[in-house]
C-alpha cells in the first residue's frame, strides 16, 4: 500500500509536490491493480488539468476539494474544450484518485457525489463580445517575431472557429491565404474547408512571409505554427498564449474554445444560417450547434425586454 505524505497533500503552488502525489497514485494502480504503462500514463494526463484548475482557484491542498468546486472543475473542463467523453474519462480517473486518498487517510470523506455530477456541468457556451475579442488582438506586440505569430494564431482561431487540436494539427500546406481558406482536420480525421476574413488573412500573410522562417530557420517542419526551436506548437502552449493575451486585455478565464464559441455566436447574431455555422464548426449533428442559438437568443431577449413597451410591464396591473 502506498503512503501519501502531508508534504504532497499541501502542495500550494509547488508542482513538484503535486507530481509526488500523482506518482504515489501511479505506484498504487501499477502494483495493486496491475495496469499497463499506457493506462497509467493516461491516468496522469487525466489528472493534470486538476492541478491547473486548483491553481486558478487558489486551492493549496487536496483537502480543500468539495462538491461545489469539483462540479466547477468539471464545468471548466467543458468550457476549455474537452468533449463529454473526455470529461467522463477524467471523472472516472478522479473517482479512483479520491477513493485512494480516502483509503490512505489523506481525505476523511470522498467529496465527489456518487451520481448526477455531470448532469449539472452542462453550461451554455461562454463567449466574448466583439469588443472584447478586439481587445485581445490589440494587446499583442507585433514588433516581435513571436508577437506576429501569436496575432496570426489568435486571428485564425477566431476567424475560423477552430478547436485547439485543429490549430495544433495545421500544416503549412493547409492554408491558402490568397483564397482566404484553409483545410482543417477535425474530430475523427474528418476534413473541412474553413474560411477566414481579411484581417486573419493579412496576419497570416505577415507571419508566413516574414516571421515563420525566423522561427523555423532550418525549414525542417511542416507545421504552420512553430516555437523558437522550430517545433510544432503544442496544444498546451496554444492555450497558454490565448490565456496570456486575454489576461493582458483584462479578461479572465478565456480559452481557445471561448474564441470558438464567440465565432459561432457572432455569426448567428449576424444572421448566419444554423446549418452553415454547423458546417463551419465541423459539427456532425445540428443539435450541438443548436446550443449556440440559446446564447445568441439570450442577447435578443435582452434587447426585447429593454425595447418592447409591454415586455417589463407589471402583469398584476393588467
Amino acid at each position: 500500500m502506498s503512503t501519501v505524505t502531508k508534504q504532497a497533500i499541501y502542495f500550494r503552488n509547488d508542482e513538484s509536490k503535486w507530481t509526488e502525489l500523482v506518482d504515489s497514485f501511479e505506484h498504487h494502480v501499477k502494483t495493486e491493480r496491475g495496469l499497463s504503462d499506457f493506462t497509467i500514463r493516461n491516468y496522469r494526463n487525466d489528472l493534470a488539468p486538476l492541478f491547473d484548475f486548483m491553481q486558478k482557484q487558489g486551492l493549496n491542498s487536496i483537502t480543500e476539494l468539495n462538491r461545489t468546486n469539483l462540479r466547477e472543475y468539471l464545468a471548466w473542463l467543458v468550457d476549455i474544450g474537452y468533449v463529454r467523453s473526455s470529461v467522463v474519462r477524467k471523472l472516472s480517473t478522479l473517482r479512483g484518485f479520491l477513493k485512494w486518498l480516502v483509503r490512505d487517510g489523506a481525505l476523511k470523506t470522498d467529496p465527489l457525489p456518487r451520481r448526477g455530477v455531470l448532469n449539472k456541468t452542462r453550461r451554455l457556451p461562454r463567449f466574448l463580445s466583439k469588443e472584447e475579442v478586439n481587445k485581445i488582438f490589440e494587446v499583442v506586440d507585433i514588433t516581435t517575431t513571436t508577437g506576429v505569430r501569436d496575432l496570426a494564431l489568435l486571428e485564425l482561431i477566431y476567424a475560423a472557429g477552430l478547436r485547439v487540436s485543429e490549430v495544433h494539427k495545421l500544416n503549412f500546406r493547409d492554408i491558402n491565404v490568397g483564397n482566404q481558406e484553409l483545410v482543417v482536420t477535425g474530430k475523427g480525421s474528418k476534413q473541412r474547408i474553413a474560411l477566414i476574413g481579411k484581417p486573419a488573412a493579412y496576419a497570416m500573410e505577415q507571419y508566413i512571409k516574414y516571421d515563420r522562417t525566423k522561427l523555423d530557420r532550418k525549414g525542417r517542419t511542416k507545421a504552420l505554427f512553430v516555437n523558437r526551436s522550430g517545433n510544432r506548437l503544442t496544444q498546451r502552449t496554444i492555450q497558454k498564449r490565448v490565456n496570456h493575451y486575454s489576461k493582458l486585455a483584462g479578461l479572465k478565464d478565456v480559452h481557445t474554445h471561448t474564441l470558438r464559441h464567440s465565432f459561432a455566436t457572432h455569426l448567428l447574431d449576424g444572421g448566419a444560417d444554423l446549418r452553415v455555422v454547423q458546417e463551419l464548426l465541423g459539427h456532425s449533428s445540428p443539435s450541438t450547434t443548436q446550443l449556440y442559438t440559446h446564447v445568441s437568443n439570450s442577447e435578443a431577449r435582452q434587447v426585447y425586454l429593454s425595447a418592447h413597451p409591454r415586455a417589463m410591464k407589471d402583469e398584476s396591473k393588467i
